[in-house]
């Protein structure tokens, strides 16, 4: 059975070129990066070459890239790295739609006695401008928004979300994990003062990612240890994982235009889901989304029935973020949405990648429509007639 994968926001395969790219440092070039002879000096070199990479894709200097082990890692050092740094400020602006991983440190703040403000989201998934400028205050510490929303893959405003904190004295963190290597990413223009990415979202390696940290902001390290990473992140620096995730940002960089034709794609999937299934709606289909994001809502049946009848045959889709997959509730960000229940209980995720083509779509735009009526049939849904 061929696997026909369609969930690149959860992961992505690692880049042939990527993992060619890591093989000497696992083997003849093991040395130490901090090690002062010349097998150390070689993997630091390596390190110097992949920084440089990985700020191109960022847009910020080498000496801003700290390399982490992902997304998550990289959320904990801004925020609790934050919290330390700044003691007389203890309030925290957020979203609603934000990945498990950022909504668990909003739980982290509180616990710590901080005050957090929680901003929805209108019914396409956008943050509201006017609600986030209400909601920073003298006390804010730190404005964290995603740049797209891993489920819906709706892109936020940061620009003029950065432009809000800065004029009112906080940092301000943008999530760029599911935005890298699908639509431009620049730190600088965006104004951030923090940014966080993995590099298994854009075929680099899992266990790798960064947290961008402007020059001049001074946030706690996370891991206490050596002076790695100017002293911003102890520990010996895992070579390969970071001449990977160079590589990946390298390419990725050169590889942005394909997200146009994967676009297409996605605009074609969604047309002939909408032509050829009622009752459907794509969850933040009417604002700014990723190029490879659709989030599908099919009234009537049970969203994680249809992902498993995909799943055996070979076809691989989600329900919503990968970090939230067995939760038979409706996600986080439908609630946000205040997408109705009957359309949030059937919502699946199809999230393309460049190496998506028409001949892995057809085999499930073909099948979908069967298989949706099944399920409406099993629990006596009856379609409105068009």
């Amino acid at each position: 059975m061929d696997l026909i994968y369609l969930d690149h926001n959860a992961t992505t395969p690692l880049d042939p070129e990527a993992f060619k790219a890591m093989l000497p440092w696992f083997t003849e070039r093991f040395g130490n990066a901090s090690s002062a002879y010349a097998l150390g000096h070689l993997s630091d070199g390596a390190v110097v070459a992949a920084r440089e990479q990985v700020a191109a894709l960022v847009g910020c200097t080498p000496a801003e890239i700290v390399f982490t082990s992902g997304g998550t890692e990289s959320l904990n050092h801004a925020v609790r790295g934050t919290w330390e740094a700044f003691p007389t400020k203890r309030h925290l602006v957020t979203t609603a739609v934000e990945h498990p991983a950022m909504r668990a440190l909003v739980l982290w703040w509180k616990g710590q006695g901080g005050e957090v403000t929680d901003l929805g989201v209108d019914g396409e998934g956008q943050l509201d401008l006017t609600a986030l400028e209400a909601a920073v205050r003298p006390d804010t510490a730190l404005v964290a928004v995603m740049a797209a929303n891993n489920e819906s893959g709706v892109l936020f405003p940061v620009a003029e979300a950065a432009q809000i904190a800065r004029t009112r004295g906080a940092l301000f963190l943008v999530d760029a994990t599911q935005a890298m290597g699908k639509v431009p990413v620049n730190a600088a223009a965006w104004g951030a003062d923090l940014l966080c990415l993995s590099g298994h979202k854009f075929h680099g390696p899992k266990g790798t990612g960064v947290l961008m940290i402007r020059r001049g902001v001074r946030v706690k390290p996370l891991l206490l240890g050596g002076s790695q990473e100017r002293g911003r992140r102890g520990g010996t620096e895992n070579v390969p994982g970071i001449v990977g995730l160079g590589k990946a940002a390298e390419l990725a960089v050169a590889r942005l235009p394909e997200m146009d034709r994967v676009r297409q794609l996605r605009d074609d999937m969604e047309g002939r889901i909408r032509a050829e299934i009622p009752d459907v709606r794509i969850h933040g289909g009417g604002t700014s989304r990723l190029p490879n994001t659709s989030l599908v809502g099919f009234m009537g049946i049970e969203g994680e029935a249809l992902q498993l009848k995909l799943a055996e045959r070979g076809m691989c889709v989600s329900t919503g973020s990968a970090c939230s997959t067995g939760m038979r509730e409706p996600s986080h960000v439908l609630r946000a949405m205040r997408v109705p229940e009957a359309f949030a209980q059937g919502t699946v995720r199809f999230s393309l990648g460049r190496g998506t083509t028409v001949r892995d779509l057809d085999p499930v735009l073909a099948l979908l429509p069967a298989l949706v009526s099944t399920l409406r049939d099993r629990l006596s849904f009856e379609p409105h007639k068009r």
